[in-house]
Order: structure tokens, then sequence, then C-alpha cells
């Protein structure tokens, strides 16, 4: 099993490798494109801010590579809502790959009084539709840093209730995304990933 993670600037790489040494999967940090596309896997992790990254993925041509990848993907926190058509950060152009929109969360009408931003902490998923799920009891706790939220929409695969519901998991074809970070989710976070390199491709 060879698992590429996206190296494109933004943080959280090391704790993603250390998660899949715990499975026993080797991976290999790379933004070369014949690495990323005979990968049989793909994580595209983030720790971030939106425009930066699409800048430094559009000037090495990642962002091509990855919209044309046939394997299974995994967008973790930033690398999720750049998978998504714009992000109400900096007003950034995304990837694309889903049609969702990103927004803010002191935007939907809560407002800062009632609601923190960012969202950090531990929070509940449940309304699972993926197989990315399997084995991960509704309801687990996972553990989010996140200022900017993916809306829900038929592409969502879980969902979470902070100040409004949104979509922490979505999914299109071979594309897989979390908001929360599964290598920081003790039990549940490590059976998702599980559950992702275990995929048929």
């Amino acid at each position: 099993m060879k698992v590429a993670v996206v190296k494109y600037n933004a943080g959280n790489i090391a704790s993603v490798q250390n998660a899949l040494s715990r499975l026993g999967v080797e991976s290999a940090v790379t933004d070369d494109e014949k690495e990323l596309r005979s990968a049989d896997r793909v994580i595209f992790p983030g720790v971030g801010e939106a425009s930066t990254a699409m800048q430094y993925l559009r000037e090495r041509g990642l962002d091509q590579t990855i919209r044309s990848l046939t394997q299974p993907v995994l967008g973790i926190c930033l690398g999720m809502q750049l998978l998504c058509s714009h992000s109400d950060e900096n007003d950034t152009e995304c990837l694309g790959i889903f049609s969702n929109q990103v927004r803010r969360f002191s935007d939907n009408g809560v407002g800062e009084e009632t609601l923190k931003v960012p969202h950090i902490g531990w929070n509940q998923i449940s309304n699972f539709r993926s197989e990315i799920f399997n084995e991960v009891p509704v309801a687990s706790h996972v553990y989010f840093v996140h200022g900017y939220y993916v809306e829900s929409s038929a592409e969502a695969a879980a969902t979470t209730s902070y100040g409004i519901d949104f979509a922490s998991a979505i999914q299109r074809d071979n594309f897989y995304a979390v908001q929360f970070h599964p290598e920081k989710s003790g039990t549940a976070g490590q059976q998702i990933l599980k559950n992702f390199v275990g995929l048929r491709s």
C-alpha cells in the first residue's frame, strides 16, 4: 500500500503520518505529480489559509493534478475546504471538485457573542453516508479546529451541529473529505483512516 500525502506548505502533515504509522501504513510527503498519480491512496491535509494555499497549488500545477486523480483521495480540514468550489476566506476560488460553498461561522446569523469562532475542540458527527464511517459509532466525538465550514448539501457524508448544522464530511466518487482531524480524534479517527486506507480502488 502506497499512501502519498500532498505537500503544499500546509501544517499538520507530521501528525497525519504518525496516525498512518500507527495503522502500519507507510506514507510519503510529496508534491511530485508522478508520485501522486502512482499512489494507491492520496491524503490532502491542511491547516492554514485558503487563498495562500490555493496560490501554492496553482503555482506548482497541483490543482490540476489533484482534480484528475482517480484513486481514493481524502481531504482533511483545509484540504476538505479547498476541494469545494469557493471559500469566503479571502474570496477564494477553490478546486471545484465539490459544488459546496465554504462560509465563515460568524456569517450564519448566530453571532460571535454566542458562538466562539473558530470552532475548536471535540464535537459529535452523525448522519453517516459513506463507507469511511463503517464501524464508527454514530455521535462519536472527533476533534475540530476551524473558523469556516462547508455548507451541507446532497454530498454531505456526515453532519455536525455548531450553531447550525454543517457538513463535517463530504463524498463524491473517489473523493472523500472530513472537516475534523481524524489523526487527532482517538479511536473514531483511527477507524476512519483505517476505512479510507482499506477502500476498494
